[in-house]
């Protein structure tokens, strides 16, 4: 049973837990041979916890065997590498904070060592979550499981990686632009964005403080919709946490869909969008309908288009004041090489930050720069208003929208570093769900040559119990899920 113990689902690992047919330190163990076997051609960790995942499965079993256990607890995790955890680096996959080790943990991590998880590691990342293909790592690229030739996505491309290996059972990443999803659509996964504010961005990096947002990133639904229950809720340490009770989102996942209104907005179906995606994402809406939901395939939501404009104003501009604090004097690389302090802080943001986050700190310190702020930062947020606005429109109508979540299956290595550009249009289904503030979910609905495609399921703000309902409908009716890449 060992050999097999890194193919469990969450929900599995729980019975089997619940049950004491198996401890956490055997889970635990399995999971460190998988990492052994398969990390050197994966490389979706920063670091690997060994010693510290045992002593937590131990720790796991204890308070099991006393009747204390809950959702998580002895259940393998990884970390992505820009939430702190206290004791173990947080370098956000950055020279600039190579060595810096937190003297606490984020809110999201203490939730989940209070239920006793175990901690397999911090999960590779683009810098600063400043990118789609996780080709940014100061350290290392990670690799995508399909094809070890492909990117994983990005910036969660290496707690997507892991889960689609097998290396972990679950993951925490974050999504500022489809961080999240878009990995998850490429690995074949589960990725979940929730409504802003409704897990504690306390301890998490900032890249845009009004676009991250923490989530789940497992192998089915109802896995995320445990991990989500055990990280959310109101903490009064981020001021934009929503205060509202704590919340089971494993209740009401098969209650169905029937009698359910759910739009497809047209603009989604992007020019140059693969041929292959296209076809499994109107099959997939099919399934959806022949599940007892009405589907609207007319809703158009005109002001998506300048979606991916608008995030590349706002979540620059917010980066460059965010990252303004890396200076070399509090913590962090510095460097120490000449005689001033100017031309020492120079040096430290020059060869501390790689090329993207640098790009995007110039492109967010020109738009609010006296002379462009009027003309692109405060144009782009009565967009984003007009963004936010149409979607509310669209669900005093209908329960969900759906749509692809990626226009292309994942892309090789390397094919869009030289070209920004491109990189950046390989979010712009996701996007305008963060500029929104709304809850979004990826899950497998089919292959393109081989490789996986992801369907976007988008509710309204709070309607996060809703999306992964119909996610867990479509997923029960359909095989997708079960496939694993061949790694």
């Amino acid at each position: 049973m060992q050999n097999e113990l890194y193919e469990l689902t969450i929900k599995e690992a729980r019975a089997l837990l619940d049950a004491r047919e198996v401890s956490s330190v055997e889970i635990t163990k399995a999971f460190i041979d998988r990492i052994d076997a398969v990390e050197p051609r994966v490389q979706a960790f920063v670091k690997v916890t060994p010693e510290v995942a045992i002593d937590q499965a131990k720790n796991a079993d204890l308070a099991i065997s006393q009747g204390r256990a809950s959702l998580m607890t002895g259940i393998p995790l990884q970390i992505k590498d820009n939430m702190c955890t206290k004791g173990i680096t947080t370098t956000c996959s950055s020279r600039m904070l190579r060595d810096f080790v937190p003297p606490y943990s984020a809110t999201v991590v203490d939730r989940l060592e209070s239920e006793h998880a175990v901690v397999m590691g911090k999960g590779n990342m683009d810098e600063f979550a400043m990118g789609s293909s996780t080709e940014n790592s100061a350290f290392h690229s990670t690799y995508n499981p399909w094809d070890l030739e492909r990117v994983p996505g990005g910036s969660s491309g290496g707690p997507a990686a892991a889960v689609s290996a097998g290396e972990s059972m679950g993951a925490l990443g974050s999504d500022t632009g489809g961080s999240i999803r878009q990995p998850a659509a490429f690995c074949g996964v589960v990725g979940m964005k929730p409504t802003y504010g409704l897990v504690s961005r306390y301890g998490l990096v900032a890249f845009a403080s009004s676009l991250d947002q923490i989530g789940p990133i497992t192998r089915e639904v109802t896995d995320s919709a445990m991990l989500l229950t055990a990280i959310s809720g109101h903490d009064p340490k981020d001021s934009t946490s929503i205060p509202v009770p704590k919340q089971d989102f494993t209740k009401g996942l098969g209650s169905g869909i029937k009698g359910m209104k759910i739009g497809v907005p047209k603009e989604y179906f992007v020019d140059g969008i693969d041929s292959e995606v296209d076809k499994a994402t109107r099959k997939a809406i099919e399934v959806l309908q022949s599940l007892g939901a009405s589907v609207d395939w007319e809703v158009s939501l005109p002001s998506t288009t300048y979606a991916l404009a608008v995030y590349y104003i706002i979540a620059p501009s917010e980066c460059s004041a965010n990252l303004a604090r890396y200076d070399g004097v509090k913590y962090g690389y510095s460097d120490h090489s000449s005689g001033s302090m100017w031309s020492e802080l120079e040096n430290t943001r020059q060869q501390g930050f790689g090329p993207e986050v640098k790009r995007r700190i110039m492109l967010g310190t020109y738009s609010l720069s006296a002379g462009y702020y009027d003309a692109y930062y405060l144009k782009a947020l009565k967009v984003r208003t007009l963004i936010s606005e149409e979607f509310s429109e669209a669900f005093k109508k209908y329960d969900v929208l759906v749509t692809p979540t990626s226009p292309t299956p994942a892309f090789k290595m390397q094919e869009k570093t030289a070209n920004p550009l491109q990189m950046y249009l390989s979010d712009v289904l996701t996007i305008p769900v963060n500029i929104a503030g709304l809850p979004g979910i990826s899950v497998q609905c089919g292959l393109s040559r081989g490789l996986p495609v992801g369907l976007q399921i988008i509710g309204p703000q709070m309607g996060d119990a809703t999306i992964l309902q119909v996610a867990y409908a479509y997923e029960q009716a359909t095989e997708w899920h079960k496939l694993r890449p061949e790694i």
